[in-house]
């Protein structure tokens, strides 16, 4: 699970700082958070390419969030993509990604799947599920986590031997919580395999002012990321425009408990002095990281 920060700015970019968006590359999928403009040159930039099982989550329809959209997919097709695209996003982003489209002479070869979505379970597979709540923003706004599935415990290999069980296929199932029987015994999962081990999980906050629903979404996450768009100086200005303060983003880290914060959509009033809201966050929450653009971190076990 290797996130990469694709686009770390606020609404205008810098020449460090594209417009917002987070990939993650997980389990052979590339699931993109947000669709800033230009998005598409750093992804490239990144390494990142676009492989065929690629799916792009919008926040909301606000301009830096999505209308990189239209590049990114008209860059797919000049790359002769045959696989779907698939987009999700709050009501509305179907008909406005069509307008997109539409006014850009874009017409892809490929098939461009767009689900509208809201709060709940928006995709899952076979070891990972995403799901939404609604955040507090001045349009209808979601935040996505995607949450890996807990893993299979670790087997006793010496136990299993120890009986004389074959290392194969009963093993997998002893792995999988189910009870098998050898030469006329009985061996259980809890006695030839570990506890489960936790899943990872990752937030995207998207824009949000700071609310009660973000602390529980974000519960015992290993990664927050979390939009930090001004400093404590500028607290009226972020609850008047329903944005978050590095403070902010710090305090809902520490009350949810997560194990990582990332400062992210940093407005470009801070440029050359970022540290600012660096350390407002981190005289409330030590675990914090603002990252550069393209830079990538692994959320490990």
């Amino acid at each position: 699970m290797r996130l990469t920060f694709v686009g770390t700015g606020g609404g205008m970019p810098t020449p460090e700082r594209a417009l917002p968006s987070l990939a993650i590359r997980f389990g052979g999928s590339l699931f993109v958070f947000d669709c800033g403009e230009g998005t598409q040159r750093q992804l490239m930039a990144a390494k990142l390419g676009f492989p065929s099982s690629t799916h792009v989550f919008v926040t909301h329809l606000h301009a830096d969030h999505y209308l990189g959209l239209a590049g990114l997919i008209a860059t797919m097709d000049l790359s002769r993509r045959e696989a779907p695209l698939h987009v999700y996003g709050p009501s509305g982003i179907r008909d406005s990604l069509e307008l997109l489209l539409l006014g850009s002479r874009i017409n892809p070869s490929f098939e461009v799947v767009v689900k509208e979505v809201g709060a709940g379970e928006v995709m899952s597979g076979r070891d990972f599920v995403i799901d939404a709540i609604w955040t507090n923003h001045t349009v209808p706004s979601l935040a996505y986590r995607l949450r890996e599935r807990d893993r299979p415990g670790k087997v006793d290999v010496g136990f299993l031997e120890s009986i004389g069980l074959p290392k194969g296929p009963l093993w997998g199932e002893l792995q999988r919580g189910r009870t098998v029987v050898y030469r006329g015994r009985t061996i259980r999962p809890d006695e030839a395999v570990g506890p489960p081990k936790r899943g990872r999980s990752v937030v995207y906050s998207g824009d949000s002012a700071p609310f009660a629903g973000m602390v529980e979404f974000a519960r015992g996450a290993d990664v927050l990321v979390h939009e930090s768009t001004y400093d404590r100086s500028l607290k009226s200005k972020a609850e008047e425009d329903l944005h978050s303060t590095a403070a902010d983003a710090a305090t809902i880290a520490m009350t949810a408990g997560v194990k990582l914060l990332v400062l992210y959509h940093l407005s470009s009033r801070y440029r050359g002095r970022w540290e600012i809201l660096l350390n407002e966050a981190r005289s409330v929450f030590p675990n914090v990281i603002l990252p550069e653009d393209l830079q990538s971190i692994d959320v490990t076990c």
